[in-house]
């Protein structure tokens, strides 16, 4: 029997949690299956699945197989769809990471169009505001917003997003409308730290060239996108955020942009991958398309016009 057929059905059972529904996916009989699960147990000398009557579970030693059997798998995958020159037939997984909010606001909801371009590929998402590693944590891409202390990987540059100054007209009305710079001494920052406990440089600027930073006030922290500007929302402080991530707020009059001529500088956006001598085509074609789609949404990287 075929031991990457009997990887492939262990892996479908472990992610239904269901051998059912494995065989349904995969247009098997449940007893087959069963069979197929049976004989991986069988040539590894260890169990891989708790069953119960209501569920199936990976044991510890199935859980450790599953993660290995989908890098192998995708490997496979990638290596039939290589010489293949049909986008359709490019297959595998690919696990990328990305900010929350450019993954809410921009690039999941135009996700179905690359998906119908590459229907065989198997994507998996994760979107967080941390700093992910991605050869520990075994990402194909990572998307990353702002300054790269990465040196292990290879940057993509994709472009720029430009910043806006934010605050709710509630809050204005409480505190009034800064004017200058000396007006922010008597108004609050929603401050933003990448790690709750470091300290915020304060209000960001430039002046003649130079990046320059104001403390300021606030009581309230955060270090979430999502949570940045829901603070700014409901009246907390001002906010310094790339507009694409406000645009829609500004325009429904639910925040106000103020302070243009010191506006922070411009967040550089780029695209990680490992670096290897062989780029997978799954990977090339996601930031590809990805480099495309942002386009509209930024600004040419430094350098370029």
């Amino acid at each position: 029997m075929n031991k990457l057929d009997l990887l492939r059905t262990f892996v479908r059972v472990s992610e239904l949690s269901s051998f059912t529904l494995a065989g349904e996916s995969l247009g098997l009989p449940r007893s087959t299956v069963s069979e197929q699960v049976r004989a991986l147990e069988n040539l590894l000398g260890t169990r891989l699945l708790n069953r119960t009557t209501r569920r199936v579970r990976t044991t510890q030693d199935g859980a450790l197989l599953y993660e290995r059997s989908k890098d192998l798998l995708s490997g496979m995958d990638e290596i039939e769809s290589l010489f293949s020159a049909d986008d359709a037939e490019l297959a595998g997984r690919l696990r990328i990471d990305l900010p929350t909010m450019m993954a809410r606001r921009v690039i999941v909801p135009a996700l179905p169009r690359f998906l119908e371009r590459f229907p065989r590929l198997d994507v998996e998402i994760s979107c967080t505001d941390r700093q992910v590693d991605l050869l520990r944590e075994g990402f194909d891409c990572v998307m990353r917003i702002g300054m790269l202390s990465d040196l292990d990987v290879v940057a993509r540059p994709v472009g720029r997003l430009s910043m806006r100054n934010c605050a709710s007209p509630a809050y204005l009305e409480r505190h009034g409308l800064p004017r200058s710079l000396e007006d922010l001494a008597d108004h609050r920052l929603v401050h933003y730290v990448r790690n709750l406990g470091a300290r915020s440089a304060g209000f960001e600027y430039e002046q003649g060239g130079e990046l320059r930073f104001q403390a300021m006030a606030g009581v309230v922290t955060v270090n979430n996108a999502e949570a940045y500007s829901a603070a700014c929302l409901a009246g907390l402080g001002l906010i310094q955020v790339p507009a694409v991530g406000v645009d829609e707020h500004l325009r429904d009059g639910e925040l106000v942009s103020l302070l243009e001529p010191w506006q922070a500088r411009a967040m550089p956006v780029s695209l990680l991958y490992a670096r290897q001598r062989h780029v997978p085509r799954r990977v090339q074609a996601f930031m590809n398309w990805l480099s495309v789609l942002l386009e509209s949404q930024v600004d040419p990287p430094a350098g370029e016009h």
